[in-house]
């Protein structure tokens, strides 16, 4: 797998926290059409914490890396903290991803927020606006960066958080 991180190749190799959940908590499924990548994040709540958590993913090494990654950050993190992980956040942590992967980094986070929604949604509790994904993307624009759409996979603007095309967020790419 030319092209990608020491970190993406360990994850990839040795995926951590594999399988599913016997009656979890939340659920959280996702799939990207543009590349076909499937991926359910379980997880079992105590005291408001990530006490377990579980991935299964049908798709490349970099969606299979990103669901090991996002597990790996989630676990034991409290459900504020764990909806802070970004697409941005996962793709530094596995130490940068090839643009045409970045998509998988939205894959991640956003099967582990569906997850804990899922869990909020059970148990009828409800979640604060400012938690949910389009409410949390962060762009800090500076010299050689613009933002980048995995789902449409065009380049946009440093100043487009949103794509223009499909209305979903952004990830901040430097050339």
């Amino acid at each position: 797998m030319v092209g990608y991180s020491e970190i993406v190749l360990d994850h990839f190799k040795s995926p951590r926290n594999v399988g599913r959940i016997e009656n979890p908590d939340g659920v959280g499924e996702v799939g990207n059409p543009v590349c076909g990548d499937m991926m359910t994040i379980t997880i079992k709540v105590k005291d408001d914490r990530i006490d377990d958590i579980k991935f299964q993913t049908f798709g490349c090494g970099a969606a299979i890396a990103v669901s090991s990654i996002v597990t790996e950050m989630a676990k034991g993190k409290t459900l504020e903290d764990a909806l802070k992980i970004t697409n941005d956040t996962v793709a530094k942590e596995l130490g940068g991803l090839p643009k045409n992967k970045l998509h998988c980094s939205n894959l991640g986070a956003d099967a582990l927020h569906k997850a804990i929604i899922n869990y909020y949604e059970k148990k009828g509790k409800p979640i604060e606006k400012r938690f949910l994904r389009d409410e949390r993307v962060e762009h800090h624009g500076g010299h050689g960066e613009h933002c980048y759409c995995p789902y449409c996979d065009i380049d946009l603007p440093k100043e487009a958080p949103y794509c223009s095309h499909c209305g979903k967020p952004t990830i901040m790419h430097t050339d």
